[in-house]
């Protein structure tokens, strides 16, 4: 199984273990410079039988990386390098077993080393399992360039059950030995360690009552579909051989929750979504979480409100302009948790069109609106944005489906500034996991005002927020009725009353003390049910 550092996984009904397999600089054998040497690299399978496979071969201490077949001359300048393979084999049963290990070889003249499996020693994990954890658990391990900047990113390994893998012990310091466990039940135990050098008894002992707990919350409808699959790869604050191996938790159709404990330690909670066809369409990483013996948090993910995330109009070189991406998105994930959007955008001076752009966010991050003005004064910018993703059926309801933006601001060409704007956050108390409040209920709404960090190319004009108002629209937004609100420390609870059926839209208007309005309206923010 192999996990790119910022990729999807791959759509594995159940948990599995992927690995880090990346290197910052990979050069073919027939391109090696100022050779001066030669290294033949043979690895022997468990049963002492050539076994065909890749070997990654890295300089020391540059990490310039290399990569050949195993039996093939590799041309390489004299110097100090790791060889690393991971010895993959087919068993009569059809399970297979692999095997990781690595050599620290001096290079002056033809050199040949061999890696043998028969040398390598099962990787042996324990935990005090509970009666639904009915399989061996599941074993990732890797070896990494101990001096690399990065050391998961110079990485060789592979995944099996345990009892079929192995590592080949060497104590050298300049490499590592990472290895991830899962163990999968009713709810997964996952286990992290590593270790400078690839000890003579890969391994370790774990206890549950050592672990944290990391708790998924799914919820649907507000998602472009309702297939997700929820992991956590190991985010150490200083980056090992563990560095974004990954565990897959659980995947289906939303909502469900999911339980994974896990070793202390920081872990990135992330979240796949897919279409009916398959494709990866959508999901998120939301920040990293450290996590103390005992400690728990619960990471939720598709709840309602999606809306505006993160990026406000500026001024610049003469220019107002506007990055519409993150428009739609999951506040519990942040900017990586919006969708891809279709947004009309205008811009206008009193009563005149300045510039009128439709933009789409779908395969790219370049669209951007920049619309020239030549004198200061009181401008306005709309925002129309709906979800758009070519070659998908959207879920029928879907929530968050259009989300407007009208933002009244002062510019001057000749200074450069972050408008005196706001976006707002809508976030409904009492939902279920569908997204759905009862029928003829209140619904308790917190609304904040916020202003994402926006770059060091302009400075944020200083602003407050000097009122607030709500509204609420059971019709589609044909019309609307203003709502309760009241002050709650840095944010406000509107409290909203719910139709029969169907959904309910939200809209707000800030007014800020720089003579700014933000008017924001989300449409089918929740569902009634």
């Amino acid at each position: 199984m192999s996990a790119g550092r910022v990729g999807r996984t791959r759509r594995i009904p159940f948990a599995f273990v992927g690995v880090a397999l990346l290197a910052p600089l990979v050069v073919p054998a027939a391109s090696a410079q100022a050779a001066s040497g030669s290294l033949t690299v043979t690895t022997l399978g468990r049963h002492g039988a050539k076994v065909a496979t890749t070997v990654t071969v890295v300089a020391v201490p540059s990490d310039e990386t290399y990569s050949v077949k195993s039996g093939k001359k590799l041309s390489l300048p004299a110097g100090k390098y790791l060889v690393m393979a991971d010895i993959s084999e087919s068993t009569a049963d059809g399970s297979g077993t692999d095997t990781v290990g690595a050599q620290v070889v001096t290079v002056s003249g033809a050199k040949s080393v061999t890696l043998d499996a028969r040398k390598g020693k099962a990787v042996k994990v324990s935990l005090d399992t509970p009666a639904d954890v009915t399989e061996p658990a599941m074993i990732g391990a890797q070896v990494c360039a101990a001096d690399a900047t990065m050391p998961s990113a110079v990485a060789v390994g592979g995944g099996n059950y345990a009892g079929s893998v192995y590592a080949i012990p060497n104590s050298s310091k300049l490499l590592q030995f990472g290895f991830m466990a899962q163990w999968s039940g009713n709810d997964s135990y996952i286990a992290v360690k590593n270790t400078t050098g690839v000890p003579a008894a890969p391994g370790g002992s774990f206890k549950r009552s050592q672990l944290a707990t990391m708790r998924f919350s799914v919820h649907s409808g507000t998602q472009m579909a309702n297939e997700h699959d929820v992991a956590l790869q190991a985010a150490p604050k200083v980056d090992n051989c563990t560095t974004d191996m990954y565990a897959n938790v659980n995947g289906g159709s939303a909502p469900y929750s999911a339980t994974a404990h896990v070793t202390p330690g920081s872990w990135q909670p992330r979240d796949d979504i897919y279409a009916s066809n398959g494709d990866d369409v959508s999901g998120g990483f939301p920040a990293v979480r450290t996590l103390k013996a005992g400690q728990s948090f619960t990471q939720s993910f598709g709840r309602a409100v999606w809306s505006p995330m993160h990026y406000l109009p500026t001024v610049w070189q003469k220019s107002v302009n506007f990055i519409p991406e993150a428009l739609i998105g999951d506040p519990d994930v942040g900017t990586s948790g919006a969708d891809p959007t279709k947004e009309t955008v205008v811009l206008y001076k009193g009563s005149s069109t300045v510039k009128k752009q439709t933009l789409t966010n779908w395969a790219t991050s370049d669209d951007a609106f920049v619309a020239r003005i030549n004198s200061a004064g009181t401008y306005r910018l709309t925002v129309d944005a709906h979800r758009y993703r070519p070659g998908i059926t959207f879920p029928s309801g879907m929530l968050s489906s259009r989300v407007t933006l009208d933002w009244r601001f002062k510019a001057d060409p000749a200074k450069s500034v972050v408008a005196s704007v706001f976006m707002t956050r809508f976030l409904p108390a009492g939902l279920d996991s569908r997204n759905r409040a009862k029928a003829n209920s209140v619904t308790s709404v917190t609304v904040s005002a916020g202003r994402g960090s926006q770059g060091p190319d302009v400075k944020f004009t200083k602003t407050t927020v000097k009122s607030l108002k709500v509204w609420a629209s059971s019709d589609g937004g044909t019309t609307w009725k203003a709502v309760s609100v009241t002050r709650s420390g840095s944010s406000w609870k509107a409290a909203v009353h719910n139709p029969a059926s169907g959904a309910v839209a939200l809209r707000s208007q800030v007014s800020d003390s720089a003579g700014g309005t933000s008017t924001e309206t989300v449409y089918r923010a929740y569902a009634i049910g």
